[in-house]
């Protein structure tokens, strides 16, 4: 993969390291302040439930730092479309779902790597 590639999956795979800690570690702190959307009960009751989401964020990142580190180029690449395509599904459906912000933030930088991955 070309440089460009991949520090745009390594800053996706960044961002999902960062929602794992907002929704493991952080969701009745920082959580009330980043989705402003939810009422304030409900952080606490959810706390779990975030967690999970945040554990499966995770796991995208783990698979998006997997393919910077595959030696083999096809198998990098291949990997790499994968867990890009499951960011971009996740924050398309997030967008159509929950905050249409969503598409902004997780999405689109999705999809630029994927392009750069693709056409670079």
């Amino acid at each position: 993969m070309k440089l460009l590639s991949e520090i745009l999956i390594g800053l996706v795979a960044l961002e999902h390291i960062y929602i794992l800690w907002l929704e493991m570690f952080a969701w009745t702190t920082r959580g009330r302040k980043t989705f402003k959307s939810l009422a304030p009960n409900l952080f606490e009751p959810t706390k779990a439930l975030a967690a999970n989401q945040g554990l499966y964020n995770g796991f995208l990142a783990a698979g998006l730092f997997w393919s910077l580190l595959i030696d083999d180029a096809a198998w990098s690449i291949n990997v790499a479309y994968f867990f890009l395509g499951c960011v971009i599904v996740a924050g398309v459906y997030g967008a159509l779902t929950a905050q249409k912000s969503i598409f902004y933030v997780q999405a689109l930088p999705a999809i630029l790597a994927l392009l750069a991955t693709i056409f670079i």
